[in-house]
């Protein structure tokens, strides 16, 4: 799966008594409802839903969400993810990429964030449908920024360069934890290195346009040093922008939570980052991969500019 992924708002939590600074608003407003029958209408499935995101009610609230694309079953198993794991068995839906497209220009959106699921059963890893998915955007809502969360497409470098042909606005991979902890966190068939290198690709394929973006998940095991470790390893990648939240375990099956990380340890981490280099950094208890999106890429965009 494409990003970091917590407990809902409506879902039971694991029994780990979760620190004061944790909370969860009610969704509110009347933009909430009207993304729920749009995405309902329109069949999409929602990684706000899937991955039981914290911060769904804030965002549908707002009118944002993040739209997840080939289908709502991961072809791996990570320790930490809380969506459905399951093989398509090469099984694509034709029609996601138009719907996509609506649904967006149905919103009116300014900003968008796709991601997907692990599909390994796919030769490409399902890059065809997500390029396709970018460029229905572009032609309906030409304005619209569009940011691609994206798996590693199993290193598939023919897959990348199909994919950032015509690259969206920003690309982003999850790295989601420190060196160490990599292969215990992550299914077998993610590594460290390998994300690394295909953020390393995008930042060659993409051209100077393209904005790179990260996640990291804390509470893991991992220490600061390992941290500001992996701050360099990303930057040395060409990373431009990052995030960085708390995991939050979504049931007993998953990995336990080691350590509440406490906002001012954010706020320290968000500094230290920001020291090695990068264009913006969003750091904090409840933060996820597009959590804030459009602000993050208006700094990079910003940055470059001077």
């Amino acid at each position: 799966m494409a990003t970091e992924l917590a407990p809902s708002a409506t879902a039971p939590l694991p029994r780990e008594r979760l620190p004061e600074w944790i909370r969860v608003r009610p969704p509110r407003g009347a933009v909430y409802p009207e993304v729920h029958s749009l995405l309902r209408e329109l069949r999409l499935g929602t990684v706000c839903q899937e991955a039981r995101c914290p911060n769904l009610p804030e965002c549908w609230s707002s009118g944002h969400a993040t739209i997840m694309l080939l289908g709502t079953e991961c072809s791996r198993r990570c320790s930490f993810c809380a969506v459905t794991t399951r093989s398509s068995r090469g099984k694509i839906d034709a029609t996601e990429p138009g719907r996509v497209a609506a649904a967006v220009q149905g919103w009116g959106l300014k900003y968008v964030v796709l991601t997907q699921v692990c599909r390994d059963d796919l030769i490409d890893g399902g890059a065809a449908v997500l390029a396709e998915t970018v460029d229905r955007i572009r032609a309906t809502s030409p304005t619209t920024r569009v940011e691609l969360l994206a798996g590693d497409l199993a290193g598939n470098r023919s897959a990348w360069e199909m994919l950032l042909r015509r690259p969206p606005d920003v690309l982003a991979h999850n790295l989601e934890t420190v060196r160490r902890l990599s292969l215990e966190v992550r299914d077998r068939r993610a590594s460290y290195d390998q994300s690394l290198e295909v953020l390393r690709l995008a930042r060659s394929l993409g051209g100077d346009r393209l904005v790179t973006k990260s996640s990291i998940m804390l509470g893991l095991g991992e220490t600061r040093e390992e941290l500001r470790d992996t701050f360099r390893d990303l930057r040395a990648a060409g990373v431009d922008l990052l995030t960085l939240g708390q995991y939050l375990r979504p049931s007993l099956d998953h990995r336990a939570v080691h350590e509440f990380v406490t906002p001012l340890a954010f706020d320290e981490l968000r500094d230290a980052a920001l020291a090695e280099g990068f264009a913006g950094v969003e750091s904090g208890p409840l933060v996820r991969s597009s959590y804030h999106a459009g602000a993050l890429y208006d700094r990079a965009i910003g940055q470059r500019g001077r």
